[in-house]
């Protein structure tokens, strides 16, 4: 079961993936969305640039202009720089990153709830809880392949990550298997 943090990080993460597709598509016409993604942590140039009026040489010599009459133009508009949203890449990142808190006992509770339903037995050919000789030959692949077959599914075992049940939880209890025949 995941808690409320784990809830909130992930529809905080759903929420802005949502709205920068929205800024993004909201932009039609041309598609420049790739160069609007590449130009989106840079900073806003705030300069206007003004077009100059041409003008006809018997208006003005050169001889009536003075530097005081020479200056740069103002833009008409003044833009005020935008700040940098809040969310970054990285702060989304070290929120996905936060590791899940799970009780001692964590791996024995789900075995107990749900894994020993076919590990008890060996049904559809699961390893049975605590039998060395099965366990040798898919020890061999390593722990990690282990927690992702068991995470993701792999031939008859069905993925164990639910809405319900966390990677975490089910990682705690492929480790509670492994030690049972280590």
């Amino acid at each position: 079961m995941m808690n409320k943090r784990q809830r909130i990080s992930k529809l905080t993460v759903s929420v802005m993936g949502i709205s920068a597709l929205l800024a993004l598509s909201a932009c039609g016409g041309e598609d420049t969305s790739i160069e609007k993604a590449s130009t989106a942590n840079k900073p806003v140039d705030t300069t206007v640039a003004v077009a100059d009026t041409p003008v006809a040489e018997s208006e003005v010599s050169e001889s009536e202009v003075t530097e005081s009459e020479i200056a740069t133009p103002k833009p008409e508009v003044e833009l005020e720089p935008v700040e940098a949203p809040v969310t970054t890449e990285e702060s989304v990142a070290e929120v996905a990153a936060e590791p899940e808190v799970l009780a001692a006992d964590a791996g024995a509770k789900l075995y107990e709830s749900n894994c020993q339903v076919c590990h008890a037995a060996g049904l559809l050919d699961a390893p049975k809880y605590g039998d060395k000789a099965v366990w040798a030959a898919r020890l061999t692949k390593g722990k990690d392949t282990l927690h992702m077959h068991s995470a993701k599914g792999f031939n008859k075992m069905p993925a164990q990550v639910t809405d319900k049940v966390s990677e975490a939880q089910v990682y705690a209890a492929v480790d509670y298997m492994i030690a049972a025949v280590s």
